[in-house]
């Protein structure tokens, strides 16, 4: 049985809205409505779960390549046309799935793409490399830290709202780990962002008593953003640095 309590996973859960509200090919369908139908029939599930769900079983969501997505009507439910509404996935005329980073990049170019932050990774493709070295070694920035998962929404990319959070943890006392990435210098500005973060997580996703602190990692921390944290408990700076390592071939190109 799952954490919220049935036997069903969410993804058995959302295809059974889909037939009870009848939906057919072309059919518009909002997320308040699929999350008052939650509300309705299942209403230990989490409102931050059904969100994350929607989005892993929406096609054409770029996001999705962090959750281990697989190829089926099991994940290939819906079509996302903005970030409130959703239609079926007709694979007859609707572009390929998203299942890896290769397919987010070759995805046809009139598709809109329906996750401003996950674009602005895509520009940024040092910070989308950071974020996988990071996922991949959450023990660097703190022992005992491990990526946030649950009935395969995992913590790369959180949805919260509209907007994503770069990595979710848990640490060793199983408390919530918000943790936002730049890729240069961290300025005070991104302590709203973080703290916005924060309390949803507080308010949608974490169990009695489990706490949400935060951590900003920069290749430098300015003096503003230092002075702002200086009087807000829960949230870490910390800084990163890089080095390469140049190695040479043993042996030469003849010609």
């Amino acid at each position: 049985m799952a954490g919220h309590g049935y036997s069903k996973t969410i993804k058995a859960m959302m295809h059974e809205s889909v037939k009870e509200f009848n939906i057919v090919e072309g059919q518009e369908i909002t997320n308040t409505q699929i999350i008052k139908w939650f509300k309705d029939k299942y209403p230990n599930v989490k409102e931050s779960s059904i969100r994350a769900h929607l989005i892993i079983m929406s096609t054409n969501a770029n996001s999705r390549i962090h959750h281990n997505v697989k190829p089926g009507v099991e994940f290939d439910l819906f079509y996302q046309i903005n970030s409130n509404t959703f239609r079926l996935y007709e694979s007859n005329k609707d572009p390929r799935p998203i299942y890896k980073q290769d397919d987010a990049e070759n995805r046809d170019a009139n598709d809109e793409n329906i996750d401003e932050e996950t674009n602005e990774l895509a520009e940024f493709g040092f910070e989308k490399d950071l974020q996988n070295f990071l996922v991949k070694n959450l023990n660097l920035i703190e022992s005992g830290l491990e990526l946030y998962e649950n009935e395969g929404i995992r913590g790369v990319e959180y949805p919260v709202g509209n907007r994503f959070i770069d990595i979710l943890a848990t640490d060793i006392n199983n408390d919530l780990v918000v943790i936002e990435l730049k890729v240069s210098k961290g300025y005070d500005r991104v302590v709203g962002q973080i703290l916005r973060y924060m309390a949803w997580i507080e308010q949608n996703l974490a169990e009695n008593l489990q706490k949400v602190r935060g951590i900003i990692i920069a290749r430098q921390i300015s003096d503003d953003l230092k002075l702002a944290c200086s009087k807000i408990n829960d949230i870490e700076l910390m800084e990163y640095e890089l080095s390469v390592k140049i190695n040479k071939l043993p042996y030469k190109i003849s010609g």
